[in-house]
């Protein structure tokens, strides 16, 4: 058997992940095998909204999400046309954002089963605060108590490859999802709504698909910085231990 160490290892997680993320879009029945993977790419998106939320002075105020995969984030008391262009930015942005977070903590295992263990706490306090649908409560907990256990209780390599797998997950969502970026309307369970990039429009200027354009930008820009700084740390050179380093430099 082959061994592999921790750069050789992660690299081929990364290649891995990206070519079942392709099968699952291409072999019958792969999209229904990759549904909860959309789901979570729609969690994040809506969680992208509260944090922006927030971060402008707002308030995360509730989250409902449905078995098809659309969901809706209510965020209030903030004002201003910048703030609003933001949290809606926030939804948009938000998949890249958390791909870029995960590619840099995946290269590790301590990291990658940190990582896990932090999301699934986070996952499970936002349940018990935020979610107001019966789906989003199933959903959020069960995803919640499998990041859990992926990072305390699976291999040191499965809980970098789970991490790694989520990060190509929603790295790609930005893109098989991106024609949202490019539409005036939301269509939800809880009926039509204007779309982020049309909140953009309303609140600053310019047609909502300049908007999309920067968003999908924004997003390949984040993208490339997570992948980056995953590639690049696998090609540092390895620290030598203290005894060997003495022994080098006597040499």
């Amino acid at each position: 058997m082959v061994q592999l160490d921790d750069r050789r290892r992660a690299d081929v997680f990364l290649l891995a992940s990206v070519a079942v993320t392709v099968v699952l879009w291409v072999v019958p029945y792969g999209r229904l095998v990759g549904w909860p993977l959309m789901l979570i790419s729609t969690l994040v998106h809506e969680l992208g909204h509260g944090v922006a939320g927030v971060l402008v002075g707002g308030t995360f105020d509730s989250f409902e999400m449905w078995s098809n995969g659309s969901g809706v984030a209510h965020v209030l008391g903030y004002d201003g046309r910048f703030a609003r262009a933001f949290v809606s930015a926030g939804g948009l942005c938000g998949p890249a954002c958390a791909a870029a977070v995960g590619f840099a903590m995946a290269r590790g295992e301590k990291r990658s089963r940190v990582t896990l263990l932090v999301a699934g706490a986070l996952l499970a306090l936002f349940e018990l605060l935020f979610v107001r649908s019966l789906f989003g409560l199933v959903f959020v907990a069960l995803l919640a108590t499998v990041l859990v256990w992926l990072g305390s209780r699976a291999k040191a390599w499965v809980s970098q490859l789970a991490l790694l797998f989520l990060s190509v997950q929603l790295a790609l969502s930005v893109f098989s999802r991106g024609d949202y970026l490019f539409t005036d309307t939301a269509h939800t369970t809880a009926g039509v709504f204007p779309s982020d990039v049309a909140n953009m429009a309303k609140a600053l200027f310019l047609p909502y698909w300049f908007w999309g354009a920067l968003c999908g930008g924004f997003s390949v820009l984040v993208l490339v910085v997570g992948v980056w700084s995953f590639l690049r740390e696998g090609r540092k050179p390895k620290a030598l231990p203290a005894a060997k380093k003495r022994a080098a430099l006597a040499q």
